[in-house]
């Protein structure tokens, strides 16, 4: 049962996330319903593993990846895991019914929270993560989805630019923390999480020690907003508050202070730990507390407060002790508790006032009492006003800063660094609550202010109600908890700590009392310079402007990469196909040279004679090669046939050596391409014989073309004895027996082509779709933008002769021109339909056993609607076909991903086969292999990108036609 748990924690969030984006744009009562849902049952199944992680204890479960390589997919929980999902789920539930009544009808509701439970997913994938590998992905993934979430309100730059300096700079420190996970990986010998906790002797004491150091402290404080890498949080306040109250308090910032608790064990207690993050917490704690004092946007402040409060929590992971380690996972939960809450006390502000500028705001006590106390409660607890649960684990950071040792420089004045950053917390926290709803009642706000709807504000009671309960009997309420996430960081080392309201009148108390003292008079002192402030940031520290000297970076770095554009890159195609087969003929010619290449000795004469009829065969495919480019320059009609001719000859060969599916694809792939370059075909501009070269240009196209002609002969003898000397290996090299011995027992078809496209490389294949997709996606954004060239058009006719032509003609279409010109007859093209949807049919089903297989299925298929537009038109094509090839290329990888996931549920690696014989009544036994699904996959995705590129062609004629019948001219859209 606790697998079954551990699991469903894990996926429930992604499931969510799916059903959201299938719901309708606008279904925002099913989409936060969906999304509350699934953060409470994930959180049901996480309280319910609080038996497996008990006592120290942890729980794993693993599905197998890629076992040949020793890669897998592992869950773990642990007490530190079982409360950071507590942290994921239980604040997730809650922002999710705030987000439904903050978000306007108008947004899209299903993409907002499809990418919140997504992130939610992620988060969970970093939290519950049993490999460090694993751990990274999620981690990338964190923040590629929280970039959607900040810049989610695309048509404001604020949010593009935030959205794209966030992933900028957390992304650059993902790839950091990879490259640190690695070495770690290879000082243990594992990626395990298990194993790599239990190897702290061996990797403080390795030399690879500190570059590991460095990159996980790079990535880890990115995420957590750390100087010099805070300046993407207060961007990213234009995200929308529900984002910001979940990602920037409560999960994506303390990602990173989560990868440094975990790896605590096995990085901590050297002088480099303690310089390095000890140093980054004291500078962000009492940099972000500076800069909070001066915000005037209400969400700038608590975006600052974070930073502060984030630099503080590092700064106990830094003092090396292991209570201090304590209280920064105290200190971790009472933060995410009391700044989600002010986060969203923020958002009804603006929500129900219309503004967050400090200036304008007054008197909002008045109109929205209930608010402001919860307001007021939760800025209490950021400033560690007692009875409060910040007040408790702030005694304990002022505990550990007055007990560490003074053999250290950073210790030695802790206690007054922590006293001052306890007094600008008092004097932001007083500001935020003094400003906002006291004072006489504001006149210039865009709205009445009023109290939000009762649901809207349940979450922030919720988190108020918990920053007091903790406050109040913080053993009662979260002394379990922390308990078992401290033994799961310490194990038997695990410290004696108290959690009790009252431990006399000592130092730390009496630094907590002169904090309230001090910050209450600086707030006397500078609140009316404060306000009189323009630019809301910090005097003395404009100019240090960490955002600034970011985009003056990224400028300076576009300009670069366009001298080096300029310098090293080709404009036209031509140039950098050059290029590209310049450097890898470089390359292998270098491994050839260096023995790492082809033996001389492996190129063997074959013994028996060369056919005739072959010789002749390959002479009419060179012939037809170099017929295909000496016309392309002029007669693309007749290269276009040539090309196919050459391509023909392929087919026959690969036929002539015994390899008919290769034989069979190549036919039907020519046919397809042949067909799709001569639709495009019309749209390229004309080449005109009669403009002559300049005199001064014909050395030089004379010497280009030799080049080009010594580069294509250079590499295609290349790959002609790199594929001589493949096809000349003795039978018994290679790997070639393997498969053909075990291609029945261990994929259960007799088609050794097919079964080791879908079953023993069906990555690979997963991989080769994947590409196809994108690619076809990308012709139709291409074509969605191209305009042809104004030669390219014939002359539009006047619009009497165009008229008194549709007269004569009103059953044609526009863009039925392609019927007309290859004048072949429609109907025999109608009735090939039905016969190529059973050729596919044949080919998809005896793939297994026999020549055929999905690719080819999809081609046959493709051709099937390639001919329809050839007999029909365009708008037949747009409008007849119910054909949604998007759709199609999503649902082909969801089912070829599926099927490799679903072995995961019979405990088999990912794409595992499974084969067995299904006996059907009149047929007999049937063999049939869960590959057989994975091929649908491929043969739906090969048709939806092939019809993609089909549809747009449809679409330009279609486009073309209209613009001739109006006669507008073609112009490109913006």
């Amino acid at each position: 049962m606790t697998d079954e748990l551990l699991v469903a924690a894990a996926v429930l969030p992604f499931a969510g996330a799916l059903g959201a984006a299938l719901l309708p744009r606008r279904a925002r009562d099913a989409a936060a319903g969906l999304a509350g849902l699934s953060a409470l049952v994930g959180l049901g199944c996480v309280l319910a593993l609080i038996p497996a992680v008990a006592s120290g204890r942890s729980a794993a479960v693993s599905f197998s990846w890629l076992p040949s390589l020793g890669l897998a997919v592992t869950l773990r929980i642990d007490g530190l895991a079982w409360l950071f999902s507590l942290l994921v789920l239980g604040i997730g539930a809650l922002v999710a019914l705030y987000a439904r009544y903050y978000m306007a009808p108008g947004d899209s509701a299903s993409r907002f929270f499809s990418l919140l439970l997504a992130f939610m997913g992620a988060m969970q994938g970093v939290v519950l993560a049993g490999d460090l590998i694993q751990l990274v992905v999620f981690w990338e993934l964190t923040s590629l989805l929280s970039f959607l979430l900040v810049g989610y309100w695309s048509g404001k730059p604020q949010a593009r630019e935030g959205a794209r300096m966030a992933l900028t700079v957390t992304a650059a420190g993902g790839l950091c923390l990879l490259a640190g996970m690695i070495l770690i990986g290879r000082i243990v010998g594992s990626t395990d999480l298990a194993t790599v906790l239990a190897s702290g002797d061996r990797i403080r004491e390795s030399p690879l020690y500190l570059p590991a150091l460095v990159l996980v402290l790079a990535g880890a404080l990115t995420k957590s907003a750390q100087v010099p890498f805070h300046f993407w949080l207060p961007r990213a306040m234009a995200a929308p508050t529900p984002v910001s109250a979940y990602l920037h308090s409560a999960t994506l910032v303390k990602a990173g202070i989560f990868l440094m608790i975990r790896l605590y064990p096995v990085l901590a207690e050297t002088d480099a730990w303690y310089i390095l993050v000890g140093t980054a917490g004291v500078a962000t704690m009492l940099f972000g507390a500076w800069c909070a004092v001066f915000q005037h946007d209400l969400k700038g402040l608590l975006a600052y407060s974070t930073i502060s409060h984030l630099g503080l929590i590092t700064l106990l992971l830094g003092l090396d002790s292991t209570l201090s380690v304590v209280a920064a996972i105290f200190h971790t939960v009472n933060h995410a508790t009391f700044k989600a809450s002010l986060f969203m006390a923020a958002g009804i502000i603006d929500h129900e006032t219309g503004t967050r500028d400090l200036r304008r705001l007054s008197g909002l006590r008045r109109a929205m009492p209930v608010t402001a106390t919860l307001a007021m409660v939760a800025a209490a607890a950021m400033a560690g006003v007692p009875l409060l649960n910040g007040f408790l684990s702030k005694e304990m950071f002022l505990a550990e800063a007055v007990a560490g040792t003074h053999d250290r420089a950073l210790n030695a004045g802790l206690p007054l660094v922590a006293a001052v950053a306890s007094a600008l917390s008092v004097l932001y926290s007083l500001r935020f609550i003094r400003q906002t709803f006291f004072g006489p009642p504001a006149l210039d706000l865009p709205r009445a202010p009023h109290e939000p709807p009762r649901w809207m504000r349940f979450p922030v009671e919720a988190l108020v109600v918990a920053c007091v309960a903790v406050g109040l009997a913080p053993g009662l309420i979260i002394g379990t908890a922390l308990e078992i996430a401290v033994v799961a960081v310490f194990g038997e080392r695990a410290p004696a700590y108290s959690l009790s309201l009252w431990h006399g009148f000592n130092l730390p108390l009496a630094l907590s009392l002169a904090a309230l003292v001090v910050g209450v008079g600086l707030y006397r002192l500078l609140g009316p310079r404060i306000d009189t402030n323009p630019r809301g940031g910090p005097w003395l520290l404009d100019r240090l402007d960490a955002a600034r000297l970011f985009d003056r970076a990224m400028v300076g770095l576009e300009r670069g990469a366009r001298w080096l554009e300029d310098r090293l890159g080709a404009a036209r195609l031509q140039d950098q196909l050059r290029i590209l087969l310049l450097v890898a003929l470089v390359l292998a010619l270098t491994a050839l040279l260096h023995g790492a290449g082809i033996a001389p000795a492996t190129l063997r004469l074959p013994e028996a004679g060369l056919d005739p009829a072959f010789a002749l065969l390959w002479l009419v495919g060179g012939a037809s090669a170099v017929a295909a480019a000496a016309a392309a320059k002029y007669q693309r009609l007749a290269a276009i046939i040539f090309a196919g001719g050459a391509g023909l000859v392929s087919c026959i060969t690969f036929a002539w050596l015994s390899a008919p599916d290769l034989a069979a694809t190549q036919i039907l792939i020519e046919v397809v391409t042949t067909v799709l370059l001569l639709l495009g075909l019309r749209w390229l501009p004309k080449r005109d014989r009669s403009i002559p070269i300049p005199a001064s240009e014909k050395p030089r196209a004379r010497r280009r073309r030799a080049a080009d002609l010594a580069l294509a002969v250079a590499f295609g003898a290349c790959l002609a004895g790199l594929s001589y000397a493949v096809m000349a290996r003795p039978a018994g090299e290679g790997i070639a027996r393997f498969f053909v011995e075990n291609v029945y027992s261990g994929g259960g078809g007799r088609n050794v082509v097919n079964v080791l496209l879908v079953d023993f490389r069906a990555f690979d294949t997963l991989g080769e779709i994947t590409v196809l997709g994108i690619v076809g996606l990308t012709v139709l954004a291409l074509l969605r933008r191209f305009r042809p060239a104004a030669d390219s058009l014939d002359r539009p006719a006047p619009q009497r002769r165009l008229a008194a032509w549709e007269r004569a003609q009103p059953d044609r279409n526009p863009g039925d021109s392609m019927a007309d010109a290859m004048r072949v007859p429609a109907t025999v093209m109608t009735w090939l339909f039905p016969v190529l949807v059973v050729l596919a049919l044949h080919l998809f089903l005896r793939g297994h056993d026999l020549p055929g297989g999905g690719f080819a299925a999809g081609i046959a298929l493709s051709i099937a609607f390639v001919l329809q537009y050839m007999a029909h038109g365009a708008r037949w094509v747009d409008e007849r076909l119910a054909i949604r090839p998007v759709t199609w290329i999503g649902c082909g990888l969801l089912v070829a991903a599926g099927v490799g996931a679903g072995s995961w549920l019979f405990g088999r690696p990912f794409l595992t086969t499974a084969f067995a014989y299904a006996e059907i009544p009149g047929l007999g036994k049937i063999p049939l292999a869960s590959a057989l699904l994975f091929d649908l996959g491929v043969v739906v995705l090969v048709v939806g990108a092939t019809v993609l590129m089909l549809v747009a062609l449809a679409r330009q004629s279609l486009r073309r036609a209209r613009a001739e019948a109006a006669g507008l001219p073609q112009r490109e859209e913006a």
